[in-house]
């Protein structure tokens, strides 16, 4: 009788909270938490790009939100408005806080302070180090599934994937 994995498969989601392709991408993930549930870890890792100037201030925002116990839900609302973002940045991103309840002093005296710039630099170096160029690109057993361009057929290989590490 073979045993079923009761550990989860975890997924890295190198994502900009500025970028609307990871917006876009956003159904796909919502469709993987409701197939697996617990069973598939969706880890939010920063990969912020150059062309968007609040990019960085928004993934050091999503790690204070993350701190305060909201950081999926934060990411969503933020990617939800990326133009504006584009338009209002730290701004947008305190005012975010406050619609999520979350501390939004402490996330604006976070910007200040830069307390969460080494994971966002971490992120950034590791997914420069396993070939991540653009986003959305997601990492699962190993494999790297770049979204950049095109994410026909991701979720669909992301679910081939992680059944197999889930069986």
């Amino acid at each position: 009788m073979s045993e079923t994995n009761t550990s989860p498969a975890v997924l890295d989601v190198w994502c900009e909270l500025q970028c609307p392709d990871c917006r876009t991408a956003l159904d796909d993930l919502r469709a993987l938490r409701a197939r697996y549930g617990d069973r598939l870890e969706l880890r939010l890792r920063h990969f912020p790009l150059e062309k968007h100037k609040h990019s960085y201030a928004a993934a050091q925002a999503a790690e204070e939100a993350a701190e305060q116990g909201r950081g999926w839900p934060y990411a969503e609302a933020v990617l939800a408005r990326a133009e504006e973002l584009g338009a209002r940045g730290e701004q947008l991103l305190t005012e975010v806080a406050g619609e999520l309840g979350l501390d939004a002093e402490e996330l604006d005296t976070a910007l200040v302070d830069g307390r969460h710039m080494l994971i966002v630099d971490a992120d950034q170096a590791e997914g420069k180090a396993i070939g991540v160029t653009g986003t959305p690109t997601y990492v699962i057993g190993g494999e790297l599934l770049d979204g950049s361009r095109n994410q026909d057929g991701l979720r669909e290989r992301i679910e081939e994937i992680a059944d197999r590490l889930l069986a």
